[in-house]
C-alpha cells in the first residue's frame, strides 16, 4: 500500500463520519472536506468575534449618543423638550392639609394641662397649576422666572368642607407674645379683653389656611394667607447652554445670590436647584441640594433606593436625618439656632426656627408630628404619633435626565408662645410651647400620559439600544467560542490520525 495513502485514509475515515459524503466519495475529496469544513469554522469565529466587537464598540457609542441627546434635550432653551416641561408643570401637584384640632382648651386655660390635639384631615387643594411668568432669558446662559401661587380646593379629595370648623391657637395672641415687645404686653393683653379673644379660636378651615380679618392685629391673619395670588420669586436659573452640569440650578432668588435670614454665610447660601429638575447624569454617590423657599434655606437629600414608576427606572432621595438635628448633633445647624430660650440652648432637635422669614411671626417648621425632634416637643402637647412611612420627604428622579418625576414634601407649620405674668391668658402657661397648626403633604407623580411618551422618547430606545449591544455580543461570543472549539477539535483528532 502507498504510504500517502496510508497517512491519510484515517483523516479521510474521521472526516468522513462527520459529514458523511456518498459511498463513492474518494478519499482526496474527504480531506477537501474537511480543509473546507475547518476553513468555515475559523471564518465563523472571526465572525464572530467582529460581531461580538461590534457590539462592545455599540456601548460607549450608544453611551454618547444618548448623552449628547439628553444634553441637547436638556436645555432649558425655547424649542428644546425641557423647556417645554419645564414652563408648566404637567402633573397635578397637591397640598393635602391635616390641621390639629385642640380637644382641651378650656383645661388649658384654666388649669395649665397640657395640650391635647387630634388632626382633622386630609383638606385637599390643588396647586402649582399656573405656568412660569415673566420669563425672560439672558445672555450669560441664565433665565428668569416668577412661580404663580394658587390653590383650588378638591372636594372629592378630602374628609370635609373648607366650612368646617377648627379649634387652633389663635394666631394673632400667640404671634402677638412675639412680636409685641414684653414692655408693651399690657397693651396686647387690653386688646386680647376688648376683643373676647383667648388662647384658641374656633374657625373654619379655610380661614385658618388663607386668612381672616383680626382686629386684635388690625388685618388679615392665616397660616398661608399670603400665598394664593401671590408669586414665589423670581428665580433666576442656569439654563445649561454652556455647563449642562448647572441647568437648573438657582442663581439668584428675589435678585440675590444668598439669603439674608440666618445672620452666616454658610445658612444663608442658595445650594441647588428648586427640586422640580435636577441636571441630567444622576450619580447616586452624591448628594442632591434644593432650595426651598417654604423654609427660607437649603437642604439636601441622599440616595435611598431604586424603584419603578409606570416602567421607568427612578433614583429615590430622602432627606438628610441630620437635616433637623441640634447644633450640639450638627454643628453646621448653629446660625439657624436664634432663641437659645426657647431652644433650651439649641440642644433642641427637629424645628426650624423661621421667623426672620416670617415677617418676625413666631413660626417653627417640623416634620410632621415632629418627626425626627426631641422628646419633649410631642411631651409639651400630646396626641402626636409620628411615623416615618407617612411622615418623611423623599424625591423620585430619573437619573438620565434628572426629572423628579414623584415626589411628597411633608412639613408641619407650628406656632410658639409662652409664659407671662402679664397677659391673662397665657398666665397658666407653664413653659414655652411650639404648638402645632397643621401639617401639609405637597405630593405629585408623573400621569400615564407622561409616561408613556417619556418611555417612547428615551427609554424604549435606550432599552433598544441595550437589547441590541447584548444580542450582538451573545451571539458574536457564542459563535467564536463554538467554531473555536469545533475547529480545535477536529485539529486534534487529525493531528492524532
Amino acid at each position: 500500500m502507498d504510504r500517502k495513502h496510508s497517512r491519510e485514509s484515517p483523516l479521510a475515515g474521521f472526516c468522513h463520519s462527520l459529514y458523511p459524503g456518498p459511498p463513492t466519495t474518494s478519499p482526496s475529496d474527504l480531506d477537501m472536506g474537511c480543509c473546507s469544513a475547518r476553513s468555515g469554522l475559523i471564518a465563523g469565529a472571526v465572525l464572530g468575534a467582529l460581531i461580538a466587537v461590534l457590539g462592545g464598540i455599540l456601548i460607549p457609542v450608544g453611551d454618547s449618543v444618548i448623552r449628547d441627546t439628553v444634553t441637547k434635550e436638556a436645555v432649558i432653551e425655547n424649542g428644546t423638550t425641557a423647556y417645554k416641561n419645564w414652563v408648566a408643570a404637567g402633573a397635578a401637584v397637591y397640598r393635602q392639609f391635616w390641621l390639629f384640632n385642640v380637644t382641651n382648651p378650656t383645661e388649658v386655660l384654666q388649669h395649665g394641662a397640657t395640650p391635647s390635639v387630634v388632626e382633622r384631615g386630609p383638606y385637599t387643594y390643588r396647586t402649582r397649576y399656573l405656568p412660569k411668568e415673566n420669563i425672560t432669558a439672558f445672555s450669560n446662559h441664565t433665565i428668569s422666572f416668577l412661580l404663580p401661587a394658587g390653590a383650588i380646593f378638591e372636594p372629592t379629595m378630602s374628609v370635609g368642607a373648607e366650612e368646617d370648623i377648627v379649634t387652633s391657637l389663635n394666631l394673632a395672641v400667640a404671634g402677638g407674645y412675639s412680636l409685641v415687645p414684653k414692655l408693651f404686653h399690657f397693651v396686647l393683653n387690653s386688646a386680647i379683653k376688648e376683643y373676647n379673644a383667648s388662647l384658641f379660636q374656633n374657625r373654619m378651615v379655610k380661614e385658618l389656611l388663607w386668612g381672616y380679618y383680626d382686629p386684635i392685629r388690625n388685618g388679615t391673619v392665616g397660616i398661608f394667607d399670603q400665598y394664593n395670588d401671590t408669586y414665589d420669586g423670581p428665580y433666576n436659573v442656569f439654563t445649561g447652554k454652556d455647563d449642562i452640569a448647572k441647568v437648573h440650578v438657582i442663581d439668584r432668588w428675589k435678585g440675590e445670590r444668598k439669603v439674608d435670614f440666618w445672620n452666616d454665610t454658610y445658612c444663608n447660601m442658595i445650594n441647588g436647584t428648586d427640586a422640580s429638575s435636577f441636571p441630567p447624569f444622576i450619580d447616586r454617590k452624591k448628594p442632591l441640594y434644593f432650595f426651598s423657599s417654604d423654609i427660607c434655606r437649603s437642604v439636601l437629600a441622599d440616595f435611598d433606593r431604586s424603584l419603578f414608576l409606570k416602567g421607568i427606572e427612578l433614583y429615590r432621595f430622602t432627606l438628610n436625618p441630620l437635616t433637623m438635628a441640634a447644633p450640639t448633633v450638627n454643628p453646621d445647624n448653629h446660625c439657624y439656632c436664634h432663641d437659645p430660650v426657647v431652644t433650651r440652648n439649641c440642644t433642641l432637635a427637629g424645628v426650624l426656627d423661621v421667623s426672620s422669614c416670617r415677617e418676625g411671626m413666631p413660626i417653627y417648621i417640623s416634620l410632621p408630628h415632629f418627626l425626627h425632634g426631641s422628646q419633649h416637643l410631642t411631651q409639651d402637647v400630646l396626641g402626636l404619633n409620628h411615623n416615618e412611612k407617612e411622615h418623611f420627604t423623599f424625591l423620585d428622579v430619573e437619573p438620565i435626565t434628572g426629572i423628579t418625576m414623584r415626589f411628597a414634601k411633608r412639613l408641619q407649620v407650628n406656632m410658639m408662645y409662652g409664659p407671662s405674668k402679664i397677659i391673662d391668658v397665657l398666665k397658666k402657661v407653664k413653659d414655652y410651647t411650639i404648638f402645632p397648626l397643621l401639617w401639609l403633604n405637597e405630593t405629585a407623580a408623573l400621569d400615564e400620559e407622561t409616561a408613556d411618551m417619556f418611555k417612547a422618547e428615551l427609554t424604549s430606545r435606550v432599552k433598544m439600544l441595550e437589547t441590541v449591544q447584548v444580542a450582538l455580543l451573545s451571539v458574536g461570543s457564542v459563535m467564536f467560542v463554538l467554531c473555536t472549539v469545533i475547529s480545535c477539535v477536529i485539529n486534534r483528532r487529525g493531528t492524532k490520525a
